[in-house]
């Protein structure tokens, strides 16, 4: 990170990040294929995580109720002590298109294993890989709250919010009518015919 901050993304090199990590090039190809894979070192640890947490939620749980524990139990485990570190990570991220697209790829790659998880656990698809990337959505979106945001709330309470508003828009009432500003009633259409 201090490499990137200081001479860019794209001016640091994997002899550079060796150097300063006191290895040898050798030595980082066995942990990274690249210099983009340091800043996702962690995204097989923190799929493992999901996957077990999902796997262990109550039988009761609904599938979008052992997504949303999941989260926030990695919230509170693996990013609120790290989080000055995750903001300067994900403004690398975002000013770089190609990290950009590294981090799309890992949250595909997580939902994927998250539908997987929920079909083992009787969900049927597509609402496996619904809930799936439903969870990833308030993931990415709580994360983002978090990471810009100034004040002390946990990502696990932003979690908590977004999927909470992302509940209220899933059984939230149909919207109001263009025209007039009024909700069509019963058996009306948006155009105010029957």
């Amino acid at each position: 990170m201090e490499l990137y901050g200081e001479r860019g993304f794209e001016q640091t090199t994997v002899a550079g990040i060796a150097e300063r990590a006191g290895l040898t090039e050798r030595t980082f190809f066995r942990y990274f294929t690249d210099k983009r894979e340091v800043l996702f070192w962690g995204a097989s640890l923190l799929q493992e995580l999901l996957v077990n947490a999902v796997e262990e939620a109550p039988p009761h749980s609904t599938p979008m109720a052992a997504l949303i524990a999941a989260l926030q139990q990695a919230a509170d485990t693996v990013f609120e002590q790290r989080r000055t570190y995750a903001q300067r990570r994900q403004a690398l991220i975002s000013a770089n298109p190609e990290l950009h697209e590294r981090e799309l790829i890992k949250l595909a790659r997580l939902a994927a294993a998250l539908a997987q998880v929920l079909r083992g656990r009787g969900v049927e698809d597509p609402a496996a890989g619904l809930a799936a990337e439903a969870g990833i959505a308030v993931f990415k979106i709580a994360f983002e709250r978090w990471v810009t945001g100034s004040d002390d709330t946990t990502l696990s309470q932003i979690i908590a919010q977004t999927a909470a508003e992302l509940s209220a828009v899933a059984a939230g009432p149909s919207p109001p009518n263009a025209r007039s500003g009024q909700r069509p009633t019963p058996g009306q259409t948006r155009q105010g015919r029957p």
